[in-house]
């Protein structure tokens, strides 16, 4: 079997479209992956994909790339927090904010401690969701450890995290504030009337087809004037021809 047909395999049989995804990137990650386990060949690595759940979970982890942290990238964050989520509060007291593919929670959290200090008695609305069901469980729990709060003000983690066993607790109201489900970014559908919505980082491992298809749907998924925050190494460079007005870098403004 070669890749080709392992991937339209695993698109068909296990509904996760590989297609999307940059060829050269993901045939690395695939081969590396099956070299760890010893698997010899595409159709081998396939059945067991298909017959062990166990396999299947730590290859959607591994395709998902988990990487993030808090307050990652510490610019656009701050432009974020000064200046995109005060004006947006003028506007409109209560926010209905997308955090997609959002890996352990850290990004999400950072838009709730954020807005637990713009306005301390208003309960927003945050949605976070990821393809994979493991990372979800681990964003749900709060526990992270010392380098992924590096970008974080000593004062935040202090009033927001309580440090026990070498690893770090979000305090449960923080927890309350984001509502965590499974989503797949390339085949499920998306919700509405998103004042912002936040993908960082992600799309880089996609097609430029597949970037487009996502992010003209974003698009559809914003209020008018609502705000997508796209990661620092990521530029829609055709952004007009998709719906979009840029703004600075990292953020966009649905026309």
């Amino acid at each position: 079997m070669d890749f080709q047909t392992f991937r339209d395999q695993v698109s068909t049989r296990l509904k996760l479209d590989l297609n999307s995804y940059k060829e050269t990137q993901l045939k690395r990650r695939i081969d590396s992956l099956m070299s760890r386990r010893k698997i010899e060949g595409y159709r081998q690595y396939l059945h067991q994909l298909v017959t062990e759940p166990k396999v299947f979970g730590e290859f959607v982890d591994y395709l998902t790339i988990n990487v993030t942290e808090f307050f990652r990238d510490k610019k656009p964050f701050e432009h974020l927090e000064k200046t995109i989520l005060p004006e947006m509060l003028r506007k409109k007291s209560q926010l209905k904010i997308w955090s997609a593919a959002c890996s352990n929670g850290a990004e999400p959290y950072s838009l709730a401690i954020i807005l637990s200090e713009l306005t301390p008695e208003k309960k927003h609305r945050i949605e976070a969701t990821d393809l994979d069901p493991g990372i979800l469980k681990v964003a749900a729990e709060g526990r992270y450890p010392a380098d992924l709060l590096r970008n974080m003000a000593p004062g935040r983690v202090q009033k927001y995290l309580k440090q026990e066993n070498g690893f770090y607790y979000l305090d449960a109201q923080t927890k309350s504030r984001v509502q965590f489900r499974r989503h797949d970014l390339l085949s499920d559908s998306y919700g509405s009337g998103y004042d912002l919505i936040v993908c960082r980082n992600v799309q880089i491992y996609f097609t430029r087809e597949a970037q487009e298809k996502i992010n003209v749907r974003f698009c559809k998924a914003l209020v008018p004037g609502g705000i997508l925050f796209l990661g620092s190494s990521e530029t829609m460079f055709n952004y007009a021809d998709l719906g979009f007005e840029r703004m600075v870098s990292c953020f966009y403004r649905k026309k």
